[in-house]
């Protein structure tokens, strides 16, 4: 019951956004084409609402969002390395915070010392190419245990980003919010490995 309240309010607030959008568009006279969708249905129309949510429904165990992949960070002098293995099921679509699956990082500095941590995923959403998820810390050697951290990706082929909440905010002082991390302002290198997300596909009725 309580993840179908969630799931309830967060497309809510999705509409609701996207209704708010299009008055303030209205109001200013602007008109703009539609977007395209990126994953255009068979036969060139995009199905009613209903129809939509049957689709997405009849998708069954199809994956609704994902990060995964291993890379490291382009940083002279320094070892950083994430890994992802984040996944939104089908069936949970509407609810980003019923993402599963765990990200590690290791982060080995100029002066020999090191940092580790594995956290367990609690939100996932992604649009387009970019990723932005968020994890419960269960295992660090300079973290606290239960702290959430966020960490967001573009995947841009062998030109990936990445940036993560600490940035702004030190996980030993307190959390962020599910699905919130910084801009993604650190450059991967290519030749470590590779992020690949998923793209959410949220289903209005």
């Amino acid at each position: 019951m309580e993840r179908r309240t969630r799931a309830a309010a967060i497309g809510a607030a999705l509409l609701l956004t996207a209704g708010a959008a299009g008055s303030a568009g209205a109001a200013s006279g602007e008109h703009h084409a539609p977007a395209r969708s990126e994953a255009p249905v068979r036969g060139g129309d995009a199905l009613p609402g209903g129809q939509a949510v049957r689709a997405a429904q009849a998708a069954g165990a199809r994956e609704a969002a994902a990060l995964t992949g291993t890379a490291k960070l382009y940083r002279p002098g320094h070892d950083i390395g994430f890994t992802f293995d984040a996944h939104l099921a089908g069936e949970d679509r509407m609810d980003p915070a019923a993402a599963t699956g765990t990200f590690r990082l290791r982060h080995v500095f100029p002066d020999g010392s090191s940092g580790w941590a594995r956290a367990r995923v609690d939100c996932l959403i992604t649009g387009g190419r970019v990723a932005v998820v968020t994890g419960v810390v269960e295992e660090s050697d300079r973290w606290p245990r239960g702290r959430r951290v966020g960490v967001t990706v573009h995947d841009a082929g062998r030109h990936d980003r990445l940036g993560y909440s600490w940035a702004t905010q030190d996980p030993v002082a307190g959390d962020v919010p599910p699905c919130t991390s910084s801009a993604p302002f650190e450059k991967v290198d290519g030749k470590t490995g590779d992020f690949r997300v998923l793209p959410w596909q949220p289903v209005y009725e």
